[in-house]
C-alpha cells in the first residue's frame, strides 16, 4: 500500500492528510509553523491538529518559544501516526536474512537470535515467577504481544489454554528461513515449561501461529 492509500485508509480529508504529511516532514512543529505552509486560517489549522490529536495521530511533544508570550505547543506524531507511513523494515531483513542464507552463513543468523532471546530471558523469567497453568499461558502472552506478535490465549473446549500469534513482525525473515520459528518456539517451550504442538502455522496460509500443550486437545 503507497504512503497515500495508507493515509486514505484512515478516512482523513484532504486537508489532514496534508497537514500529517507536513507534521512528519517537519518531525516536530508549532502551530503558526505549519500554518505557513498552508493556505488555510489558523483556527482552521489548530482545528485540524485538535482532530488529528484526538485521533491518536499526532501529540503534543513539548513546547517552544516563538517571541514574547507564552511558548507555543510543538506538535510531533504519536507511534500511530508514523505507522501510517511506509515501513521498509521488513523488507531490509528478507535482504539481510537472503544475504546470510545465501553466502553460506546461516549460523550468523542463528546466533543473532540466540542473543536477541538472552536478552530477553531474565525479564521474562522475572515475569512469570509464581504463575503456571492459564496464567502463565497469559503472561506469555502479553510479553509476545509487548514483541509484536499480538498474542492472545483461548481455552479449549476441556479447558486447556492454546497460544494464538496472530502477527508475525519477522515474517519477512520468515519467508527466507525458518530459522526465526524454531527459535521463536523454542524460547515459548522454555517460558512455558512444557513442550508444544504447533497445530496452525502462519507461512502455510493460516491466519495464526497457534501452540497448544503436548498431548492438549486438538
Amino acid at each position: 500500500m503507497t504512503r497515500e492509500h495508507e493515509l486514505d485508509a484512515v478516512g482523513l480529508g484532504d486537508s489532514q492528510r496534508e497537514l500529517l504529511l507536513a507534521v512528519k516532514k517537519a518531525g516536530a512543529a508549532t502551530l503558526r509553523e505549519l500554518s505557513s505552509g498552508f493556505d488555510l486560517a489558523t483556527e482552521t489549522v489548530r482545528e485540524h491538529l485538535n482532530a488529528l490529536t484526538a485521533r491518536g495521530l499526532v501529540e503534543r511533544v513539548g513546547r517552544r518559544r516563538e517571541g514574547p508570550g507564552r511558548p507555543a505547543i510543538v506538535y510531533g506524531l504519536t507511534d500511530r501516526g508514523e505507522a501510517l507511513f511506509p515501513q521498509r523494515e521488513g523488507s531490509l531483513l528478507r535482504e539481510l536474512a537472503e544475504h546470510l542464507t545465501e553466502s553460506g552463513h546461516e549460523e550468523l543468523l542463528e546466533a543473532f537470535f540466540e542473543r536477541r532471546i538472552d536478552r530477553q530471558r531474565d525479564e521474562a523469567e522475572r515475569r512469570l515467577q509464581g504463575l503456571d497453568g492459564e496464567e502463565r499461558f497469559r503472561e506469555v502472552a502479553r510479553i509476545l504481544t509487548e514483541q509484536g506478535f499480538m498474542a492472545e490465549v483461548e481455552l479449549e473446549e476441556g479447558g486447556e489454554p492454546r497460544l494464538r500469534l496472530c502477527h508475525c513482525p519477522l515474517k519477512e525473515m520468515v519467508a527466507v528461513s525458518r530459522l526465526p520459528c524454531r527459535a521463536e518456539i523454542g524460547f515459548i517451550e522454555e517460558l512455558l515449561g512444557e513442550s508444544l504442538d504447533r497445530s496452525e502455522y502462519m507461512p502455510n496460509g493460516d491466519h495464526s501461529c497457534t501452540y497448544r500443550a503436548s498431548g492438549g486437545q486438538g
